[in-house]
């Protein structure tokens, strides 16, 4: 019998805290706190509008080699782990895959990613593909990723290999369990210890903005409002009274 670990899930009330800061944001603050590049560069919005933010279940792709894997698309279910990193699913989960770029395996299919969404998963970041998407689309889940092909996982180059372990997915680092923030710039990961004070710097940043866009939209000044001069800083802080802030 196959087992596999499960993951470590941050507070709920963290994922709350992160849900309205976004991809560009995010990836802006963590550079300030020392993650030069939490973007997984690779995989693309493929449902527009879209935005998850959710701990990962990740999955790990490995070279095919015949004398460890031979199966086919539905021998030995039970030993295909691409099926157990599924089988931990609980609401508000992000599966996570690192496929290796490959372009030529559908990590998962329709009936995989239907699972997935009944079991309240919200969002799925692939380097690579999945099948089936004429109906996969229609699962409103959010899709990150390199591409679709008609082929199933294991039909040509690799092979899921591990099931909650770190991955380097197209060469960023995801531990089970990480922070993913996806919406239409992109997909990012945010190491839990250091969510809190994200989400700390991304609330003050996301205030001053909407100061910042209204004077813009009036026709401010760039020079003046973005980012905030000292003399509209001064400006800020009697518009944050104003509003009751």
């Amino acid at each position: 019998m196959v087992e596999t670990p499960d993951i470590v899930r941050p507070p709920k009330d963290l994922i709350e805290s992160l849900k309205d800061i976004g991809s560009a944001t995010a990836a802006g603050a963590l550079r300030r706190m020392g993650i030069r590049d939490p973007h997984i560069r690779g995989p693309v919005a493929w449902s527009p509008g879209k935005s998850v933010v959710g701990p990962a279940l990740t999955l790990q792709c490995m070279p095919l080699r015949e004398d460890i894997y031979g199966g086919g698309e539905y021998v030995a279910p039970e030993q295909q782990l691409h099926r157990h990193v599924l089988y931990h699913t609980q609401p508000g989960d992000i599966v996570v895959v690192d496929a290796r770029g490959d372009m030529a395996s559908g990590i998962f299919g329709e009936m995989m990613l239907t699972y997935f969404k009944g079991r309240g998963g919200i969002g799925v970041v692939i380097d690579g593909c999945i099948r089936d998407w004429v109906h996969a689309k229609h699962l409103d889940l959010g899709f990150w990723l390199r591409g679709v092909t008609p082929n199933y996982h294991t039909q040509t180059n690799i092979f899921p290999f591990a099931v909650n372990v770190p991955i380097a997915c197209n060469n960023v680092l995801v531990m089970p369990g990480d922070i993913i923030i996806a919406d239409d710039d992109g997909a990012v990961v945010v190491p839990v210890k250091l969510a809190p004070e994200l989400a700390a710097q991304a609330s003050v940043k996301h205030e001053w903005e909407e100061f910042t866009r209204l004077r813009l939209s009036e026709g401010g000044d760039l020079r003046k409002y973005y980012p905030l001069s000292d003399e509209a800083r001064v400006e800020y802080e009697a518009w944050r009274k104003a509003q009751g802030k």
